[in-house]
């Protein structure tokens, strides 16, 4: 089996690998792992000598109790996962207590806005809970490098704003998303969809490309309406939001600067499952 460790176990290995000048890659996870996940990992392996995967379930960044309660779990199948690509893999599975003490309680920031956009408007306080456990694993591990996957672009865009007001020192490494053969970007809730819902679900990332092709030379407001229209005529299909957004900043901006990089971002419910995804425009 890969290596599980208590979180006091984890504290004195990572200070033999700092002594030892041992470079160690990090990817936070929540379990239930996927391809998307595993790739990430596959890429940190190959990129230190110590590779760790933390699984939590991290309660703090649910607004929604019944999300919480029924977010997937299979910790025996994702040990078996992260084994077959390396059984020297250091697993930190802590249960809240371990994390959090008593009660879990989420640290505020200051996001100069990108936590209050897109997901944050229909999530609150989502970032806070994500900054919060990302900050005490980077604090307790100690990693030089982190993975994070470009479909939770939004989360990326947080972790750096972390990384600096916390001034922690780690590279922080986006990769693309990974995705089924239909486009539908890979998640753990995707489990919860029926086929005849998976199938349909190709219509996000062929909308993403819609906008993307006609991004320069379209009445963009006029494109997304229809756009929205279209996908929301699916049955059990409703969007729950589709914006372009500045890629930086992820303001809505009123015109568009054709300096500045923007994103199309998408969040769909299908039933009662929420599917995001994003792409860069330009």
């Amino acid at each position: 089996m890969p290596i599980y460790l208590k979180k006091e176990e984890v504290e004195s290995t990572v200070h033999k690998a700092i002594l030892s000048k041992r470079s160690m890659g990090l990817v936070p996870t929540m379990g239930s792992l996927h391809h998307g996940h595993l790739s990430l990992i596959e890429k940190a392996n190959k990129e230190n000598d110590i590779v760790w995967v933390s699984i939590f379930i991290n309660p703090t960044q649910f607004n929604d109790p019944n999300d919480l309660s029924r977010y997937p779990k299979n910790l025996e199948k994702d040990y078996g996962l992260i084994k077959n690509i390396c059984e020297k893999i250091k697993i930190f599975s802590p249960n809240e207590k371990e994390i959090y003490g008593k009660t879990p309680t989420l640290q505020k920031y200051d996001f100069k806005k990108i936590d209050v956009e897109l997901e944050g408007k229909h999530r609150k306080n989502h970032f806070n809970g994500v900054a919060t456990i990302v900050s005490k694993l980077l604090t307790l591990i100690k990693p030089n490098k982190v993975y994070f996957g470009e479909k939770d672009y939004q989360q990326t865009q947080i972790i750096k704003k972390l990384i600096c007001l916390e001034n922690i020192n780690v590279n922080m490494i986006i990769c693309p998303t990974v995705r089924e053969k239909n486009g539908l970007a890979l998640s753990s809730r995707n489990n919860f969809l029926s086929n005849i819902d998976r199938g349909n679900s190709s219509i996000i990332y062929k909308s993403l490309n819609l906008l993307k092709s006609n991004f320069i030379n379209s009445n963009l407001k006029s494109l997304r309406k229809n756009i929205i229209n279209d996908i929301n005529k699916k049955k059990n299909f409703k969007v729950e939001y589709l914006e372009i957004a500045n890629a930086e900043t992820l303001q809505i901006d009123e015109k568009i600067n054709p300096k500045k990089q923007y994103r199309a971002f998408i969040c769909v419910r299908v039933n009662e499952v929420r599917l995001i995804d994003n792409i860069l425009l330009n």
